[in-house]
């Protein structure tokens, strides 16, 4: 059976439903083709595009995966992508999509990604964000979330916008976290150009329920698909010591933005989405930051709703889904999984 379980289905639909007015509002960005913005970046023969350029494939199969990264790297931008994730039984692969300035500082980089983590086919889709500056990968950000529909249908698009101040990123029209610089994090901000990444990896070691679920290659070739990609910021040398005056006007541009602010309708929607669908956040898990990050505004009855590993104390949403099946104690079995996999 190719389909979530009808109560599942039905339950998604209600959720979807809310989101639908933003998901028609669209953002005012352009477009570009392939050529005009991206290279390859590994696995050349599993990559397939489109006849006009505007689409990409990126293929994993049991020799290489497959990815592509920007041209040029960025001052600040909002990068952007329609995607569709490989469909049947996914566990242990990994496709991210991310900006970067790793392979330039190698020990003092900045990153911002979101990683999708892999599927049991029939179980709801994972996925996780995260932000490091200035190689501050002891102090990861990660939150992970639960999808409320299944990636692998049809192209939803996934959306970063990063400024001198703020980070939002964004599913469809629908902010699922924003961040606010703090003085406080220091370096930890991302500061320095990053370009944008898009690959497709096997991550059987800890991707799927913390590696229970490995990569099954009778399923291959597993195929993300990527198109209306969106760059728009300030190209820049990131070596370079003084940044172009031009990038201060397109920062500007970038704050004005109506992806840049978000409206109190979409701030709703972004509260409904992390009521239901967050479960782990890095604000709550106090055996990693006895003190929360600086940026973090810790909400004492939230706060109640977490262990103190950062994950839900009950994940209704997951336990549900498999109780109206009747399937009991692989519920269990999996839950038990869900709680080692951190």
């Amino acid at each position: 059976m190719d389909k979530f379980p009808y109560s599942m289905s039905f339950f998604l639909v209600l959720i979807q439903v809310s989101y639908i007015t933003f998901a028609a509002a669209g953002f005012n960005v352009s477009t570009i083709p392939f050529n005009r913005g991206f290279t390859n970046l590994f696995g050349d023969s599993n990559i397939v595009r489109s006849a006009d350029d505007r689409s990409v494939q990126l293929h994993l199969n049991q020799f290489t995966g497959s990815g592509f990264k920007s041209s040029d790297l960025y001052n600040h931008g909002f990068f952007s992508a329609k995607i569709k994730l490989p469909s049947d039984y996914t566990a242990g692969i990994v496709v991210a999509f991310y900006t970067t300035n790793g392979d330039i500082f190698r020990k003092t980089h900045d990153e911002l990604d979101f990683e999708f983590l892999g599927n049991i086919k029939g179980k709801a889709w994972r996925f996780q964000t995260n932000m490091y500056g200035n190689g501050s990968t002891d102090r990861g950000r990660e939150e992970r979330y639960y999808l409320w529909f299944d990636p692998s249908k049809e192209f939803h698009r996934y959306s970063i916008l990063w400024t001198t101040n703020k980070i939002i990123f964004y599913i469809d029209d629908v902010p699922i976290r924003d961040m606010v610089r703090n003085e406080a994090m220091g370096g930890d901000f991302p500061s320095k150009p990053m370009g944008l990444y898009a690959t497709i990896w096997d991550g059987s070691d800890w991707a799927t329920s913390g590696g229970k679920y490995r990569a099954n290659y009778k399923y291959a070739p597993f195929v993300a698909e990527f198109n209306d990609l969106v760059l728009q910021g300030c190209v820049s040398d990131p070596l370079e010591e003084v940044i172009d005056a031009g990038c201060a006007e397109k920062d500007r541009q970038l704050a004005n933005a109506d992806f840049a602010n978000i409206t109190p309708k979409q701030r709703l929607s972004m509260k409904r989405f992390r009521s239901k669908y967050v479960y782990y956040s890095y604000c709550y898990d106090i055996v990693r930051y006895p003190v929360a990050p600086p940026e973090c505004d810790v909400d004492p009855a939230e706060r109640r709703r977490y262990k103190d590993n950062g994950r839900l104390k009950f994940d209704k949403f997951h336990r549900r889904s498999y109780k109206r099946r009747g399937e009991i104690l692989r519920a269990k079995r999996y839950d038990q999984n869900e709680d080692d996999e951190d």
